[in-house]
């Protein structure tokens, strides 16, 4: 059965209305040819090709175990709810079953050992006590499902399964255990929906010191990944290393728990009890004296090689302790504390391996400042062959997709860049889907000759009215993205100084679903956010038919990871700007007016007020790798399109 003959025959009957896609059917063609011939493929699908249909038909007819992996939680869920139902449906007329299920990282799930040990140290605490109760009754133990505990509440940290945590099948609760349930469901699947986030949280383990040992995963045949502009950004994270006081903290709060749980309630001036004291304040000392220097700063630098006086005997005390804890989880047996000698040794070790990492090449060592919290970490420099050695040389077929995996050369899309930076072969099959809609006729490009450029100091006082303007041609119903929160705060307290008659509503004062429930409901409201919006959100219809950015989002050129892996392509004889920070820009770019095009009937106008983009030679290639859009460059002209091509505003 051919994925093509179900998609133009069948899908009709499940979606009224539904019409023939060709690209969505090109997709499909390209997806099973390279899970029957077990090859790599790169697919860029434009948006509303309808590319998830386009892979789970062929990968379920393909009777393979196919992991999807996607960027986040809520288009994890999307896959489950919306579209699964759709496709167990269509193949469900013509007899062919759909076994899937889902994965969520183990912090969603709550730990029955540890919170036995929490319950045995606090026997009266009435949050412990809610989640003892709800664990009881649930079939899950997915976070989600505990409504009655505040989403802030600390009780869930010192609960919650985690790689650092989780003990495997010598655990006197493994087999009522959530985790080894939820295995064991995506065990007997064929579809297992993730996220990437556990995705390569799972290949970093396999690939690490304790291998399948700590996987989360069961073994798949082919792994799919939508959202696969994504990739670099969260593999960089987890085949590098963080520490933070937090994670110190844990470790002795655990260690305590677990002695207590073997040998009873420990005495205030015990060896123990002190030795535990001691490690959190030793991890409170020690990232207190690595942050003295860089109060105030929210952002990632370069960790230093040479340590001053204060950190150099901070770092020494902790390593004292964690090697303290280590013997001491060594010398007893149960579970949970030879649990706490492993998590020691490769904390300690970890320390070491950032350590190591400010002084070489090959790894980027960083500090970083978030909302007052420390971490310090390392990142790899060169991810591509540690993901062609680590997936692609091991997973028979990979597919990549996204509305964005491109970049423009010579006027043409390319894979390039994305081959280089996540190690796919050559051999790697590419398809290029177009999307369907009509953006030469329902979308406007305007890029303004007549502002400073972002540098100047007066660009944002001369951004504010322009921004004024573009939305009072449209009468709101705007994003305004910005890509830094300084930006975000400065537009969004300008646009209510003088108030227009809309709704602003602001990244941060609520939680991003409430924000985006607001903004449609509204119909005519303004949002200001930052990159968090710039992709991964779904306004179709008139509620959202302008957008606009504030610069090119190239990234911060001081990050330290980007530095790192400036000096190697520099180093080879290439050019960081146009071989890593231009085509990255132009991926983001894209992403961000592809807020405004959602369904066939949206008409709106995307403005970027970067003069860059018209007066520089890259803007070339930052526009070509854009939607084909009208051009405009004065509002006179954008006013005119409005006008022209507005459709009626949605009725409530």
């Amino acid at each position: 059965m051919r994925p093509l003959d179900v998609l133009s025959a069948e899908l009709s009957e499940v979606l009224p209305g539904y019409e023939d896609r060709r690209g969505q059917q090109a997709m499909a063609e390209a997806v099973d040819r390279a899970l029957r011939t077990e090859r790599h493929l790169l697919v860029e699908a434009g948006t509303g090709t309808g590319k998830t249909l386009a892979y789970l038909v062929p990968a379920i007819l393909s009777n393979r175990k196919v992991v999807i992996s996607t960027a986040t939680h809520a288009l994890q869920e999307q896959i489950l709810m919306k579209d699964l139902p759709v496709v167990t449906q269509l193949l469900g007329r013509l007899g062919v079953p759909v076994r899937a299920a889902a994965m969520k990282g183990l912090s969603n799930y709550v730990c029955r050992r540890r919170l036995s040990e929490a319950l045995g140290e606090n026997p009266t605490d009435g949050s412990l006590l809610r989640i003892e109760s709800w664990a009881k009754e649930s079939e899950s133990g997915d976070r989600a499902e505990l409504s009655t505990l505040r989403e802030t509440d600390p009780a869930w940290g010192s609960v919650l399964s985690s790689t650092d945590t989780r003990i495997g099948a010598t655990c006197t609760y493994y087999e009522s255990c959530f985790v080894t349930r939820m295995r064991r469901e995506a065990e007997d699947a064929q579809i297992v929906v993730v996220n990437h986030h556990l995705f390569f949280a799972d290949l970093a383990l396999r690939n690490g010191p304790r291998g399948e040992y700590a996987s989360a995963l069961p073994p798949y045949d082919a792994v799919i990944f939508d959202e696969a502009h994504q990739l670099e950004s969260v593999a960089t994270d987890f085949f590098g290393a963080r520490v933070t006081q937090t994670r110190c903290e844990n470790l002795a709060r655990d260690a305590e728990r677990a002695l207590v749980a073997e040998q009873g309630p420990l005495g205030s001036n015990s060896r123990d009890k002190l030795l535990f004291d001691m490690t959190g304040e030793a991890a409170k000392r020690f990232f207190a004296a690595l942050g003295g220097a860089r109060s105030g700063v929210d952002r990632r630098a370069l960790l230093a090689t040479d340590y001053d006086e204060a950190v150099v005997g901070a770092e020494g005390r902790l390593a004292t302790c964690l090697k303290a804890l280590t013997a001491l989880g060594l010398s007893s047996k149960t579970e949970g504390m030879m649990q706490v000698a492993r998590r020691a040794s490769e904390l300690r070790d970890t320390l070491e391996r950032i350590r190591k990492a400010a002084e070489g090449t090959e790894e980027s060592a960083w500090i970083e400042v978030k909302d007052r919290a420390v971490s310090i970490g390392m990142s790899p420099v060169e991810l591509g062959p540690l993901l062609r050695s680590a997936l692609f040389d091991r997973v028979s077929s990979v597919i990549l997709t996204s509305a964005t995996l491109s970049t423009s050369i010579a006027g043409e899309p390319s894979f390039h860049y994305v081959r280089g930076r996540l190690g796919v072969p050559e051999a790697a099959d590419e398809c290029v889907v177009p999307s369907p809609f009509a953006f030469e006729t329902h979308a406007l490009l305007y890029t303004p000759r007549d502002l400073p450029p972002p540098s100047d100091p007066a660009f944002e006082a001369a951004a504010v009215p322009r921004i004024r303007e573009l939305i009072d041609i449209t009468k709101g119903g705007a994003f305004v993205l910005t890509t830094s929160v300084r930006a975000m705060r400065g537009f969004a307290e300008a646009l209510r100084r003088e108030p227009s008659g809309h709704t602003i509503l602001v990244q941060g004062e609520s939680p991003k679903h409430v924000l985006l429930d607001r903004f449609r409901a509204d119909g005519n409201a303004v949002l200001v956010a930052t990159m968090s919006f710039w992709e991964g959100v779904d306004v179709p219809g008139h509620a959202l038919r302008l957008v606009i950015m504030d610069k090119i989002p190239f990234a911060v050129p001081t990050d330290p990871v980007l530095l790192a892996r400036s000096r190697r392509i520099e180093a080879e004889g290439g050019n960081p700007f146009t071989e890593l920070s231009l085509p990255q820009a132009a991926i983001t770019l894209k992403q961000g007016f592809g807020r405004l095009i959602r369904n066939q009937d949206d008409v709106g106008i995307v403005a970027i007020l970067d003069r860059r983009l018209m007066a520089m030679g890259y803007g070339r290639v930052l526009l070509g790798s854009l939607p084909p859009a009208r051009r405009a460059t004065k509002l006179p002209e954008v006013r005119a399109f409005w006008d022209r091509n507005a459709p009626p505003a949605a009725v409530p």
